[in-house]
């Protein structure tokens, strides 16, 4: 199960890597609103970006938890971060409820509020960097384990 999560997780994660990347072709400001293409790609990484976060931390975190023996059915997210954090997988459960906290700029898009959603999506393009990093801690920890 483990290594299927993984190969789902890299799923969202490469499709919002290749959006990050034709976003870096251009100015995340107020004009963006002004091109189809812009707001298609922009739309396609916010997608993204939340599925590679929901899907981490709904199953993947849950998954590497179970694989060494320290998952329990009733742990929140929050238990599961502080686990993460002390098996030293993660570097600080409180990022991970950053990430998330960016979802209301991204999810909640009106006309009078663009402003916000720029300054999101900027944020968000950050925080995927950082979701890179702990992918990759996730990965590090998966192969010294051996856990597949």
């Amino acid at each position: 199960m483990l290594k299927e999560t993984i190969q789902t997780t890299y799923v969202h994660f490469n499709r919002a890597k290749d959006n990050v990347d034709d976003i870096k072709n251009f100015s995340v400001d107020l004009t963006i609103y002004e091109d189809k293409e812009k707001i298609k790609t922009i739309d396609a990484f916010i997608f993204r970006f939340i599925k590679l976060q929901d899907f981490m931390g709904d199953k993947l975190f849950k998954e590497v938890l179970k694989a060494v023996g320290d998952y329990k059915d009733n742990m929140s997210l929050i238990d599961i971060l502080d686990k993460l954090e002390k098996l030293e997988i993660i570097k600080n459960a409180d990022h991970w409820i950053n990430y998330r906290a960016i979802r209301n700029k991204l999810t909640h898009e009106y006309p009078d509020n663009q402003e916000e959603v720029i300054e999101g999506i900027n944020l968000a393009i950050v925080y995927f960097e950082e979701i890179n990093q702990i992918l990759n801690g996730v990965m590090r920890y998966i192969e010294q384990k051996k856990l597949i």
